[in-house]
């Protein structure tokens, strides 16, 4: 896609990501330096780790960029006292935000994996890690189960995207054109299964005797 779409998706996919991060951090009454490393990580980890497995250096440590950006979420954050806010991940801007963002970054681990030779099965992984990495790194450095295993239609949405961009790739129809029918169908799905509320089936234990 357009690398000035790219570029505003992925920024605000990082913003949202780093609020997350800071209300977590706020609710679990974390210090400012925990919080801002709890930000960094759900903005950045996932990109991180996606980095390290195809043996590059991670975009994090050599972009100054993404440090200015988590501090800049985190003391606009407080000064408008978003933490005191009931239910502010659900308020719509923040909720597109986010899906922007997971779209986004879903892509491009779909296409560094695609750059790194890598087989549909691994493109699939990295662009979920991608996508949820930092979710998942923020979940566990609170002690919580992370989200994306009992959340709703979310990480399902970066294996489709990553499946839909590496067949395209794979019979030579993967271009700009198609790439952005990719990220706005991907975004309708996602927007879609939030108001419908979707989720993946569940095991219902049996119950204890």
């Amino acid at each position: 896609m357009p690398i000035d779409i790219f570029f505003v998706a992925s920024l605000l996919g990082s913003l949202a990501f780093a609020l997350s991060g800071f209300l977590i951090g706020v609710r679990k009454q974390l210090d400012y330096m925990g919080i801002f490393i709890v930000s960094m990580l759900t903005a950045n980890g996932g990109g991180a780790l996606r980095d390290v497995l195809v043996s590059r250096t991670p975009t994090v440590l050599s972009d100054p960029n993404a440090f200015f950006l988590v501090c800049i979420v985190i003391v606009l954050a407080t000064l408008l006292k978003l933490h005191h806010k009931t239910n502010i991940e659900n308020h719509t801007l923040i909720m597109l935000c986010d899906a922007i963002g997971l779209v986004a970054f879903s892509v491009t681990g779909t296409l560094i994996g695609i750059e790194a030779g890598l087989p549909i099965f691994g493109v699939m992984v990295l662009a979920f890690i991608t996508a949820t990495g930092g979710g998942i790194i923020r979940d566990m450095l609170v002690n919580e189960l992370p989200s994306l295993l009992r959340s709703d239609f979310y990480g399902t949405i970066s294996l489709l995207v990553a499946a839909t961009i590496y067949s395209l790739h794979y019979y030579d129809l993967a271009n700009d054109t198609t790439i952005t029918i990719v990220f706005v169908s991907a975004l309708i799905l996602r927007i879609i299964a939030y108001k419908m509320k979707w989720k993946l089936p569940h095991i219902i234990p049996t119950p204890k005797e």
